[in-house]
This record gives C-alpha cells, sequence and structure tokens, in this order.
C-alpha cells in the first residue's frame, strides 16, 4: 500500500530583484521586477508502508522543500499530494497526529528546560493518553539510553544527546510517517551509528515508514534499499541504491593520516589525491583497484598512522550521474 503519492509536485518561489543606490530604493517603492524560482520541478514518486527511503541531492536541490510540502509546512504551487490518504496544505489535526519530522539544521526543542519538560509539552500538544505516552516514551528511552540526562538543561547537551531528544520528540505521539532532514549532521561517527541503529531498530518495530535526507553515504548505505535522487528540482534516479552505487560510484576514497610529512608527488603514485595536508590526504582510487592500493600503502615505508577506505560522498556520485546522462540506470 502506497502511504506517500506524490505526482507532478511542483513549487515556485517568488523574489524580487532591486539594483543598488538609493534611488533605486525609491524606485523599488512604487515598481519591483517580479522573479520566479523553482525549488521542486514536476517531480512524482510514491513510498509504500514500512520503507526506509533515502531522498539525496545537493545542497539546493529542493530536498527540505519537499519535506516541508510533505508535512504540510509549506504549499505546493502545483502537482498532487497524498501523505497517509491527507492532503497536508490542509493540515488537518488527524493528520498532523500521524507524522513526525526532524530537521537536523533546526530544534524543535526549547533549549531552555530539560528533555523531560519538553516531552511532557509534547504530550500535550500531540494529545497524548498518558498510558500511550508512558509505554512509548520509556520505549524511546531506552531504545535511545537517554535516560541519564532527562533532567539536563538541553542546552547543555552533547549534539548527540541533543538530536536523540529530538527523535523522542518526534515519536511521542507514534506516528505512521517520519519525515527527516539530515538528523546525523554535524555529529561524530559513533553518534551517528547510534542514530542509524536507532533508526532501523525503531522501524523494524514500528514499521514506520520513513523518509530520510543526508548527505553521508553511510547513512543511505545501511538505512535504505531504495533512493530518489533529485537534482535542480527535478528527480534524476528512483530505484536500488545498490544499483546507483554500481552505476555512478564507480570510484573509492582512501584517507590517510600519516606521522610525518609525505609529499603529494609520492601520494600521486597511488591514485588522484584530492585533498592533500601535510600529514594527510584524500586518495580517490577506481573501486576495482581500492583493495590492491590499500595492500600497497600498508606494506609501504609511508610513516602511515591511519588509513580508511570510504565511500564516494553523496554529492560527487550526484555530480558524475548529472555529466553522464547516457547512462539511465531508471528501475
Amino acid at each position: 500500500m502506497n502511504v506517500i503519492h506524490v505526482k507532478n509536485l511542483t513549487k515556485r518561489f517568488e523574489f524580487y530583484r532591486k539594483k543598488e543606490g538609493l534611488w533605486n530604493t525609491i524606485k523599488a517603492l512604487f515598481y519591483r521586477q517580479k522573479l520566479y524560482a523553482e525549488a521542486v520541478s514536476d517531480i512524482s514518486f510514491d513510498i509504500k508502508e514500512g520503507e526506509i527511503v533515502g531522498f539525496l541531492g545537493p545542497n539546493g536541490a529542493g530536498k527540505t522543500t519537499t519535506l516541508k510540502m510533505l508535512s504540510g509546512i509549506l504549499y505546493s504551487t502545483s502537482g498532487e499530494i497524498s501523505v497517509l490518504g491527507f492532503t497536508p496544505q490542509e493540515r488537518k489535526t488527524e493528520f498532523k497526529k500521524q507524522f513526525g519530522i526532524v530537521m537536523g539544521q533546526k530544534s524543535q526543542l526549547n533549549r531552555s528546560t530539560t528533555p523531560m519538560d519538553n516531552f511532557l509539552l509534547f504530550k500535550e500538544f500531540g494529545e497524548v493518553p498518558d498510558e500511550q505516552f508512558n509505554l512509548i516514551f520509556n520505549e524511546l528511552v531506552d531504545l535511545l539510553g537517554v535516560r541519564g540526562f532527562l533532567d539536563v538543561q538541553v542546552k547543555k547537551l552533547s549534539l548527540g544527546q541533543h538530536m536523540k531528544c529530538e527523535l523522542i520528540a518526534a515519536l511521542l505521539h507514534n506516528p505512521k510517517v517520519l519525515f527527516l532532514d539530515e538528523p546525523t549532521i554535524g555529529l561524530d561517527v559513533i553518534a551517528q551509528k547510534n542514530i542509524r541503529d536507532f533508526i532501523k531498530k525503531y522501524n523494524k518495530l514500528r514499521k514506520t515508514t520513513i523518509m530520510l535526507t543526508s548527505h553521508y553515504m553511510d547513512d543511505i548505505k545501511e538505512l535504505c534499499n531504495r533512493v530518489i535522487v533529485i537534482n535542480q528540482g527535478k528527480v534524476m534516479y528512483d530505484g536500488s541504491f545498490a544499483k546507483l552505487v554500481a552505476t555512478y560510484a564507480t570510484d573509492k576514497v582512501i584517507k590517510v593520516s600519516m606521522n610525518e610529512v609525505v609529499k603529494k608527488a609520492i601520494l600521486d603514485t597511488y591514485g588522484k589525491v584530492e585533498d592533500y595536508q601535510e600529514y594527510s590526504a584524500l586518495i580517490r582510487v577506481p573501486r576495482a583497484d581500492v583493495k590492491n592500493v590499500a595492500v600497497r600503502l600498508m606494506s609501504s615505508d609511508l610513516p602511515l598512522e591511519d588509513v580508511l577506505i570510504e565511500e564516494m560522498p553523496i554529492d560527487d556520485v550526484i555530480r558524475v550521474m548529472f555529466e553522464d546522462t547516457k547512462k539511465s540506470p531508471q528501475e
């Protein structure tokens, strides 16, 4: 069953342009040139119940705008949207009780109070019965391991602790759909993994339909079998993550840290050096050669401190996709 249905969705923003100077400012009081920019342009997709779908694209692609339209925060300019059978922009109370949203760059918590005070406030906002609240609250607190700082002011929490509390606030009313916009942004590697593990467990436990945006390849790799990629407001790809990687992520990145300065020319013999510092570098290597190159590095006389192998950044994968218009892995 399709929980989310989007057809020919477009969002156009109005803006005005004014030349510099006092006289042009006065003229603008009487006449302003109205212009339009399409943040989202004629996109269509469906998401089934229980899916975790990665919604990917570079900054400015239209990801956050789409999530805001799906949640009713923004009105669409044209097209059809249905979430759980509701039209989001009508903002019906019953619809609001059935979705949650977390925006990694915008907190919904009051920083001057404690997480517990925030949760009780969200309980009242969502009209969650006491028995249901206690059951879900304790379940979430145990899954995320936050019981030790429920009475600490939000502004005193670490970024990882803060994000865990954001997730609890969004899930206290047991939503059927969850929109996650960059939930791991700015977190360290351990905190990112904790958030990913929770999302995976919660989806398995509650069968919640999740739409996730992220710039981190590991988030998508661990959570999403399916991805939708948009660029410049248009859908470029809708299909399996594995096929996306196989088609466009033709390289991997080897991150090396060193105890001593190594000349860039030496590192160039191992692959394409994309970021060179005195004690670290990023080396891009064809996927098929990455194991052999890693073995060569580890067995060399270079003063290596650490070697990490990572997937290409999502933005680079999308750039390759955009440039290679002849390939079409659409499913």
